[in-house]
């Protein structure tokens, strides 16, 4: 049974998220935080949040957290604030804060 947690409304672009996703998809639960937990990137500190979220869900449906590992980690994009920048000649400039919705699905590994 997989276990699922999410972080919605992030204050960051999805594009800044998506490299930290795929490093982390598919490794098991341990190797993925030591890896997070070094990474330089911002998002790497979102993300291994929801991940240890993702891993308390499963410990407290008395999972085996040993055997977890990242099946499925996800950005997706979320609500854009749109702002203006005053810009010289009484102009205005738009600006664009991105926001995403960051979610990780852990499973046990069956032992075979």
């Amino acid at each position: 049974m997989p276990w699922r947690a999410s972080h919605r409304y992030a204050r960051i672009s999805p594009r800044k998220v998506k490299p930290v996703m795929d490093l982390i998809r598919g490794r098991d639960v341990e190797e993925a935080l030591n890896l997070l937990k070094f990474m330089p990137q911002r998002a790497a500190m979102m993300v291994r949040k929801v991940l240890a979220s993702a891993v308390a869900n499963a410990s407290e449906a008395e999972a085996d957290t040993d055997s977890l590992y990242v099946q499925q980690a996800y950005v997706n994009k979320a609500p854009t604030m749109k702002r203006w920048q005053p810009k010289d000649r009484g102009r205005a400039f738009p600006i664009h804060k991105r926001n995403s919705h960051i979610t990780v699905v852990v499973e046990s590994r069956s032992r075979e």
